[in-house]
């Protein structure tokens, strides 16, 4: 680059300094010296990008909902009759906390809820209906095989207690 106060050496002017923000032009080249190629566009473009989207703290309404698919299991576990009404339970708590979170609502999660509790909340009173009176008629009857039970209001002879239960 040329100094705006020095002349060139071979005497011609020398071209003003840029100003701010632009850029220096190169001094034309001398007529016997081959042009130099013309610049060409890349062979490739440069990728483009999108603008981040702006976050307001609230998932975008066709994004997935965080715990749906949690929710949908809990909540198919809930209604299984084996006895995995507990585990529904637990994880429609957890499917409804994590969407929770994210501010969205989950019925099967609800739903799972409701059911694993209701379904827990059953299987507990058959068992005090149905096992303890068994085992204590069959606990009775195991001290004294001649005589009689009462199981759920009725008098069996123990022979009959013994060979349901088993023994």
């Amino acid at each position: 680059m040329t100094d705006p106060n020095t002349p060139a050496p071979d005497g011609q002017p020398t071209p003003p300094a840029p100003r701010y923000g632009e850029y220096a032009q190169t001094p034309p080249a001398p007529a016997e010296q081959a042009a130099a190629p013309a610049y060409s566009a890349p062979a490739y473009a440069a990728p483009a990008y999108n603008a981040a989207p702006a976050y307001n703290g609230v998932p975008a309404a066709g994004g997935p909902v965080p715990g749906k698919t949690l929710g949908i299991v809990a909540f198919v576990l809930a209604i299984v009759p084996v006895g995995l009404s507990l585990v529904g339970l637990i994880l429609g708590i957890i499917a409804l906390v994590q969407s929770k979170k994210a501010g969205r609502s989950n019925g099967f999660a609800i739903a799972a809820i409701i059911i694993g509790a209701l379904a827990l909340i059953v299987g507990i009173l058959l068992v005090f209906a149905v096992v303890i009176p068994s085992l204590n008629a069959a606990t009775t009857c195991l001290n004294d095989p001649t005589g009689t039970a009462t199981m759920w209001g009725v008098n069996l002879p123990c022979e009959e207690v013994l060979k349901q239960s088993g023994r």
